[in-house]
């Protein structure tokens, strides 16, 4: 019996509400609009409904009869989307925190909120769950809290209010966004992937690599690029491309642990890569009201420089292995990739360059990714390789798992937001990093730096980004930072977090299918990574970098930047002409750092000192063996 609801119940379920909910989605979106604040709690509706039939309850295989309780969630959902769109024109004309609160509305309310809690426990884990639920208590037990952290608290209603009936809770920017034009992105990256698409951009990075010169490794770097642009998820990027680059980069001489290192360095710089960056790029769009194209545009320079920093890297760190085996080199049929013919398949890039050209234009987000969906299914129709309706049902399907897995942490950032701003704790915070920043700037941008990177060790990149602007926002602004300077650092210490050991996703993945020691490979990865971590303070001082000043403000800070990229990969890699024994290594770094921090006078240094380091150790005698502290270091 059991099997039977799992091989054909659960699926023709998983596919009828994927169906309807995509089909509500085109309806209510294009022929007959409803208000955001109608659409939210109906999309969230849709995904509790996948997220407990694709993740049963705890127990269910071996009692089949708690399975019961996953079904008893549609009829539940289908409520709650129901009784906000029949009472939507209530909802959406009433005054809040004046307005009447009926007792169907503390029902909704609760209901989604215990429905939330248990999607998150089973598609985050207790992570971000624990965070929840100690923001809940903080806004129930407010009156109870000690010093400046006192506040009167939310009754139920209050709370009801806020989470449910206003645009500073659960159903706020971040879903409303999601639901209006983010899940047609996720369905037209599977649908792109399974179609073609993804394979031709892997297989341009594999193809343009010189497998003599670490060709594996920036195979992996350009494929994990071009690839993070569509899916913008790190982890599906290594999975997709490491495990054809990372057996590769082992064969070319790469340690197991730098070869994962290299792959999921690459795989998270995918959601900073414009033109099409992660989700979280959408949500500031839509928080700053600014075009997605001017966002994209504005981060070319930092993406590219970490990008170059890692590229230059994997080169230096090939020669270094090679000149460790007494310049033996690995033959070139070990490293030859087995690409098919690129040119007979480029039709295949035809939606993402309408995507791309679209959002870059200012086209509806929404527009855009639908035609460029529509693309896909008209090129499969004339590609001699096509996928059959069963194949496109299955990328769908994978889509709509994705769409509601998204879903559920982005909601889940609803509730903080609410109880945070709402309850009086961001301004508090904001004013205790005021104080702090004006004794020094960079002082608060540390503490700021560090909370984010707490925050996205615990949680996914788009959770930890809102959070982050919802505490510090506020509080960098005043310190007369521009407000698009402080998004873009949150969400680049965001994504960044992603590599930060102790919990850092994309590089335990890399490490699984490296076959290495995820400890080692999530520390080497986040060393390759470290220009990332300079980056964001660079443009907090020298907004030009992000197109943010006149062009020759931009055109100096970007020459600087990429000399700063190439003084790091030398001083990661320990390795120029020769190995850098430990001391050099460090003024390299000196030198890198000194680029990098916008001014004058550092830039002198730096330039200075990187110069000498080079050329003393251009006429230095090669030593007869390889240095073995260093080597360890470079590992």
């Amino acid at each position: 019996m059991a099997s039977i609801v799992e091989e054909r119940i659960v699926p023709f379920l998983l596919g009828v509400i994927g169906v309807v909910w995509f089909v509500a989605q085109i309806i209510f979106s294009f022929f007959f609009p409803i208000n955001p604040m109608t659409l939210a709690p109906i999309f969230l509706s849709f995904a509790f409904c996948i997220v407990f039939l694709v993740r049963p309850f705890p127990g269910s295989q071996r009692f089949p009869f708690l399975r019961i309780l996953d079904f008893a969630v549609i009829p539940a959902c289908i409520w709650m989307g129901t009784f906000f769109y029949l009472d939507q024109e209530r909802i959406i004309t009433r005054i809040p925190y004046i307005s009447e609160i009926l007792p169907a509305d503390i029902v909704a309310c609760l209901l989604m909120i215990v429905l939330l809690l248990e999607a998150m426990r089973r598609t985050i884990g207790w992570n971000l769950l624990g965070f929840v639920l100690v923001v809940i208590a903080y806004g129930v037990f407010g009156p109870y809290f000690p010093g400046v952290l006192r506040f009167d608290g939310f009754n139920l209603e209050a709370f009801t209010e806020i989470m449910s009936l206003t645009s500073n809770g659960v159903y706020g920017t971040a879903l409303s966004t999601t639901a209006s034009f983010i899940f047609y992105f996720i369905i037209f990256g599977a649908l792109f992937a399974v179609c073609g698409g993804g394979q031709v951009l892997i297989d341009i990075g594999m193809k343009v690599s010189d497998p003599r010169s670490g060709g594996p490794a920036k195979a992996a770097v350009m494929s994990s690029a071009l690839m993070g642009m569509i899916s913008g998820s790190a982890v599906a990027n290594v999975t997709t491309t490491g495990v054809m680059t990372i057996p590769m980069m082992k064969k070319a001489g790469y340690q197991p642990h730098q070869a994962g290192a290299i792959e999921a360095v690459a795989s998270t710089g995918g959601q900073i890569m414009p033109p099409i960056m992660g989700v979280g790029a959408f949500i500031m769009a839509e928080l700053l009201g600014m075009s997605y194209g001017e966002i994209a545009i504005c981060a070319v320079i930092p993406a590219s420089a970490y990008f170059i920093s890692v590229f230059m890297l994997v080169g230096l760190l090939a020669k270094r292995n090679t000149f460790e085996r007494h310049g033996a080199a690995v033959s070139a049929e070990a490293l030859t990739f087995k690409v098919a013919p690129i040119l007979p398949r480029l039709y295949l890039l035809i939606p993402a360059l309408i995507l791309i050209f679209m959002v870059l234009t200012g086209s509806s987000l929404r527009l855009s990714a639908v035609y460029s969906t529509i693309a896909v299914l008209v090129i499969n129709l004339f590609n001699p390789k096509r996928m059959g309706l069963r194949d496109l049902y299955a990328a769908f399907m994978d889509g709509i798992r994705q769409s509601a897995s998204l879903t559920i942490p982005v909601s889940a950032c609803g509730i903080i937001i609410g109880i945070v701003v709402q309850s009086g704790l961001a301004n508090k915070f904001a004013a205790l990093l005021a104080v702090v920043g004006n004794s020094s700037l960079l002082l608060a941008l540390l503490i700021a730096m560090g909370c984010c990177m707490i925050l996205g060790m615990a949680m996914p990149t788009v959770a930890a980004y809102l959070i982050s602007v919802t505490l510090f926002a506020s509080a960098l602004v005043r310190l007369d930072l521009p407000i698009f300077i402080v998004h873009m650092f949150c969400f680049y210490f965001g994504v960044m977090a992603q590599l930060t050991p102790p919990v850092c996703l994309a590089s335990f993945t890399a490490a699984g299918i490296a076959d290495a020691d995820s400890w080692k490979t999530g520390w080497t990865a986040f060393t390759y990574a470290i220009v990332a971590f300079l980056v964001p303070f660079a443009f907090a001082y020298e907004p030009a970098l992000l197109l943010q000043g006149t062009l020759m403000a931009t055109a100096t800070s970007a020459v600087s930047l990429l000399i700063g990229c190439y003084a790091l990969a030398i001083a990661i890699a320990g390795f120029h002409t020769k190995p850098l024994s430990m001391p050099w290594r460090g003024v390299i770094l000196a030198s890198a750092i000194c680029c990098i921090i916008p001014g004058v006078m550092t830039d002198i240094i730096g330039y200075s000192v990187f110069a000498a380091a080079l050329l003393f150790n251009r006429n230095k005698k090669t030593p007869s063996a390889p240095d073995d502290a260093s080597s360890e270091a470079s590992a």
